[in-house]
């Protein structure tokens, strides 16, 4: 037990009272992590630049699909003889490149807006330990992410089979190959999604961290590609846009990985998640807000 002397009004001399150093306040109680997550999803949804990213990843699908179909005769009728046909199912997904800039966005707004407003203060002050906001930060971000992943791949589907059906290309729902592209594309998503999330955690500052993930995925492997020697097409071939082509290029006519199998480019995209996530951890119960 431990005295705290509590002050009084007019000539009453101070009181002594005593306080046990075990009693926590339920004002000052940690939330459980289900309030946590509640309260991040309320946080998410409740923002309208939420929305308006959802429905222009939606869109952009939706459209390059309908584009890249409906081009679907040129491409046949230009290229070789002999050479193999897109997957109708990669025509579907043309736009997941365009796709994944959007939720990336989403990914590293959802932690470094807290930081740009001040909230993250409070947020942090109602979870010391710090840790379980970053999971509830990625449950609920992978929840949305895999919502509008499929709303996507759908709304990509229906304007693209009109053309597909031109040319016999329309995936088929009960062919291994379909759902090998679209569930991939959905994994792809929400792995760049958690990525933009732990690296928006380490530098907590809203242009350098969409900066960093977009010039990861899309800048770096185009300046690489440029460079003709055997262990710098290696290194590229292991970052995460390369890497998704391992196991979303089923015909090889859109791209391919040439070092990676299908489930090594899983894990190597899983491993970029994990590691940037795990360094946003500790640096996140390590340093002030």
């Amino acid at each position: 037990m431990t005295t705290t002397t509590v002050p009084t009004t007019g000539t009453d001399r101070p009181r002594r009272a005593t306080v046990d150093p075990h009693h926590t306040s339920d004002v000052h109680a940690e939330l459980s992590f289900a309030g946590v997550v509640r309260g991040e999803w309320i946080k998410l949804l409740s923002l309208r630049s939420t929305w308006w990213t959802l429905a222009t990843t939606v869109a952009l699908m939706a459209l390059i699909a309908l584009a890249a179909s409906a081009s679907l005769a040129e491409i046949v009728g230009d290229g070789p003889v002999g050479a193999p046909l897109p997957h109708g199912a990669e025509f579907v997904t043309t736009g997941s490149q365009l796709g994944i800039v959007t939720v990336a966005v989403l990914g590293a707004l959802l932690m470094t807006g807290e930081y740009s407003t001040g909230m993250v203060r409070s947020t942090l002050a109602a979870v010391p330990s710090r840790f379980p906001v970053l999971a509830a930060k990625g449950i609920v971000l992978t929840v949305v992410t895999v919502a509008v992943a499929i709303v996507s791949i759908a709304a990509s589907y229906l304007s693209a089979r009109p053309f597909l059906d031109d040319h016999g290309l329309v995936p088929a729902l009960d062919d291994a190959q379909t759902w090998q592209v679209f569930g991939g594309t959905i994994y792809f998503f929400v792995a760049t999604a958690l990525l933009a999330l732990g690296i928006a955690t380490v530098l907590r500052h809203t242009a350098g961290s969409i900066t960093a993930v977009l010039g990861l995925l899309l800048l770096l492997p185009g300046v690489l590609q440029l460079i003709s020697i055997d262990w710098v097409q290696d290194v590229t071939s292991m970052l995460p846009l390369p890497a998704s082509f391992a196991f979303l290029g089923v015909s090889g006519a859109m791209g391919g990985n040439e070092l990676l199998t299908p489930w090594e480019g899983v894990g190597v995209i899983a491993a970029y998640a994990v590691v940037t996530l795990a360094a946003g951890a500790v640096l996140l119960r390590r340093r002030d807000a």
